[in-house]
């Protein structure tokens, strides 16, 4: 069974920006950063490869701080 689910793809600073949410409420998260990986290993990405993971325990709680997150980026 899969522990983590994916709950944001976007640019880094949009991410690291909902990873720093989560964490104001107690809630850990897993940031896979695609396109830093590509650079380190010699070939590139493009587009938002930015991926932000949770527990899925933990997912009715991240859902007013991913809500208010969304309305404040305007998606």
């Amino acid at each position: 069974m899969n522990e983590h689910t994916k709950i944001f793809t976007g640019t880094a600073i949009l991410t690291n920006r909902l990873s720093y949410l989560l964490d104001q409420q107690n809630i850990p998260s897993i940031t896979k950063n695609h396109t830093e990986s590509g650079r380190l290993a010699g070939f590139g990405t493009t587009g938002s490869n930015v991926e932000l993971y949770i527990f899925n325990t933990d997912l009715e709680n991240a859902k007013n701080v991913l809500d208010l997150f969304k309305k404040e980026i305007g998606f």
